[in-house]
């Protein structure tokens, strides 16, 4: 299951980021992914709360926004729905020549942080 160590990559980016932002914990992780990636939302979704685990993201919820695939036909020159996502073919004019033009992200999108409010002294 390699959406663990997948997991445990985007767990270590937003460490670095919390760090760079001065602190905070980490509340919600936005991410897109597309059926193309080759990532299991589901395994993904499971990883998420042992990659967190002794981190500033363990309370954390990782939000996944799914991307659908879509193509560009050179014959037509229309960008659309292919088939279906194993047949990536134009639905409108059955051209061959097409080009992913979405549904392979697995990119983090953004970070929702809480941040520590100093103590009084």
């Amino acid at each position: 299951m390699h959406e663990l160590s997948i997991a445990l990559s985007i767990v270590e980016a937003a460490e670095e980021e919390v760090q760079r932002q001065g602190g905070g914990e980490v509340c919600t992780v936005h991410l897109r992914l597309g059926p193309l990636s080759g990532v299991v939302r589901e395994a993904l979704q499971f990883s998420w709360e042992l990659a967190c685990a002794g981190t500033p993201l363990e309370r954390s919820e990782l939000t996944i926004e799914n991307v659908p695939v879509r193509i560009y036909c050179g014959t037509c020159a229309a960008e659309g729905d292919p088939v279906s996502a194993q047949c990536l073919y134009c639905a409108r004019c059955g051209g061959t020549s097409c080009r992913v033009t979405a549904g392979a992200e697995l990119e983090v999108v953004s970070l929702e942080l809480v941040e520590f409010a100093e103590s009084a002294t």
